[in-house]
């Protein structure tokens, strides 16, 4: 059996060092609670900055300034912090955070075993919509999402990520058992960008995954708290109550397997799986085996990385 945990949380609003600390209290807590693989949202650190939705982008400017200067590099004493923190607990971490590389900013996922060393890092591919004002793109070395680990195999997404399925039947391909969604705060609301903006069409496209690639789904999401509506402007499109979570762990035939939190509850979902199950879903419908036709339909994937400079002799 595998214990396995998503995080549905508020971060400390566009605050590094206070998002590490609070990233560090929730892995030893997993860590106490026995959980082995926990997931974290869509740029947990330093959170996910509404603004982008409801500003122009000559209106945000200062805001853009203070994220890029609080967002994580990956080789930073703030990452060693966490990595120890995994260690400590022994705790596979799934990290989602804002990657400050140079002058750039990148919507990544770092995967940090229980033994506290990083051994995946990936970056969003292709930042949705506003975000790219943002936000680069990740490159082809991005592709490579899922990881061997004493817990099974592990994989990760960010956000609408889930709508790409060359994506998802690429990371079915690597033999995914365990995955982590992440995003971030979403509502129940007449989104400006339609019924996809919601929380429940994107808890609806993590089930769809677990369903269509046979794998067990940690849910993870942020939260906003009633006390940070004004600071992420929300009541610009309509959202007047705290909330925004909307975590869950669905099971390889699509199933929930966990009581939900109210949106607006911090926590940690958990359940107990069995890496046996799969297949059982697996026998009825395998995208990447007996239920494909290669012959017929096959995925053409570059994965070499793109380089800034290449240096010649």
């Amino acid at each position: 059996m595998v214990r396995v945990g998503a995080v549905q949380a508020e971060p400390v609003w566009f605050d590094l060092q206070g998002t590490v600390d609070k990233t560090i209290q929730i892995i030893e807590d997993a860590g106490k609670k026995g959980i082995n693989v926990l997931g974290f949202p869509e740029v947990w650190i330093p959170g996910y900055p509404w603004q982008l939705w409801t500003q122009s982008v000559f209106e945000r400017s200062a805001l853009i300034h203070k994220y890029m200067s609080n967002s994580l590099s990956l080789h930073s004493p703030e990452m060693e912090r966490i990595k120890a923190a995994a260690k400590g607990s022994h705790v596979f971490v799934i990290l989602g955070y804002s990657e400050r590389s140079g002058g750039s900013l990148y919507m990544a996922q770092t995967y940090i075993s229980e033994e506290g060393e990083i051994v995946n890092h990936r970056r969003k591919i292709k930042p949705t919509h506003v975000e790219r004002s943002l936000w680069g793109d990740g490159q082809a070395d991005s592709l490579k999402n899922v990881v061997d680990s004493k817990f099974g195999k592990i994989g990760a997404l960010c956000c609408f990520e889930h709508y790409q399925p060359l994506l998802r039947y690429y990371e079915y391909a690597q033999g995914v058992q365990i995955h982590v969604a992440a995003w971030p705060p979403f509502f129940e609301y007449k989104a400006p960008n339609g019924f996809q903006g919601t929380a429940p069409a994107s808890q609806l496209a993590s089930q769809f995954l677990a369903l269509e690639g046979q794998a067990f789904v940690l849910v993870s999401t942020q939260v906003v708290t009633e006390k940070n509506l004004e600071l992420m402007e929300l009541s610009k499109v309509g959202v007047t109550e705290a909330g925004g979570g909307f975590a869950m762990i669905f099971g390889p035939d699509g199933r929930p397997l966990v009581e939900p939190l109210s949106k607006d509850q911090e926590g940690i979902l958990q359940a107990d799986i069995d890496l046996g199950d799969i297949d059982d879903a697996k026998n009825l419908v395998d995208p990447v085996g007996h239920y494909s036709r290669p012959d017929m339909l096959t995925l053409l994937v570059n994965t070499k990385e793109g380089k800034h400079v290449i240096e010649t002799s």
